[in-house]
């Protein structure tokens, strides 16, 4: 039997919801409580169209209270200067400087979150800095994304060797299970999930379930290498 240390399990993946992009709140109200009922979501990531400050302050605390009560973290994309007059509980910002410019106003009572991580030494330079989460495989300003490979790739290295968490941003259920079985802490699931035809609640009950699969087949193969 071998005799290298175990290495301590991880917990299961857990999922981050990103909205489609809000102009009416009480279109996204109808559907989101039953939506976060349906799975074990983490955080959500509102995601509001750019109007003027005070609308945008209307529509996030006309959702907050739902994604709030459900124990889940509210998180603008962007917009760090409404976060606070919002009651939301972060920000998730777009590249370093960024995330740089942003991390006086959040820390340290709120999430700072940072994608737009194109390098390696961006990521590391991000988790120095005091990122709680970072990013990666979502689409750059022009839709491009990074090869699956590549993406699972990036969450295995990071979570073999760094302690902030990682997240994977996931375009499908096999995306979702790709990046739950590489080692991602929380797989970001968007877009897919509010155009399912069976509607968000049955398509993130799925995607729980492809994470809890994932997760459980990884758990075994790792158990496994170490007998």
């Amino acid at each position: 039997m071998a005799t290298n240390k175990a290495v301590p399990p991880r917990p299961m993946p857990r999922l981050y919801l990103a909205t489609p992009v809000v102009e009416d709140p009480s279109a996204l109200a109808a559907s989101l409580g039953e939506a976060l009922a349906a799975a074990d979501i983490a955080a959500v990531l509102l995601r509001l169209k750019p109007v003027d400050q005070r609308t945008m302050i209307t529509r996030v605390k006309a959702l907050a209270p739902a994604i709030q009560a459900k124990g889940a973290a509210l998180l603008l994309d962007g917009n760090v200067e409404l976060v606070a007059r919002s009651g939301a509980d972060g920000a998730h910002l777009t590249g370093i400087a960024a995330m740089q410019d942003a991390l006086s106003s959040l820390k340290p009572d709120r999430i700072a979150g940072v994608g737009g991580l194109i390098t390696r030494h961006d990521s590391m330079s991000a988790g120095e800095a005091g990122a709680d989460y970072v990013l990666f495989g979502e689409p750059d300003a022009n839709g491009q994304r990074p090869s699956i490979a590549a993406i699972v790739e990036r969450l295995q290295w990071w979570a073999e060797l760094f302690e902030p968490p990682c997240v994977g941003f996931a375009g499908s259920h096999q995306e979702a299970h790709e990046f739950a079985r590489a080692g991602a802490d929380f797989v970001l699931v968007g877009d897919f999930i509010w155009t399912d035809s069976r509607g968000p609640a049955a398509a993130l009950a799925e995607a729980q379930r492809t994470i809890r699969l994932a997760f459980e087949a990884a758990s075994g193969k790792v158990a496994a290498e170490q007998e």
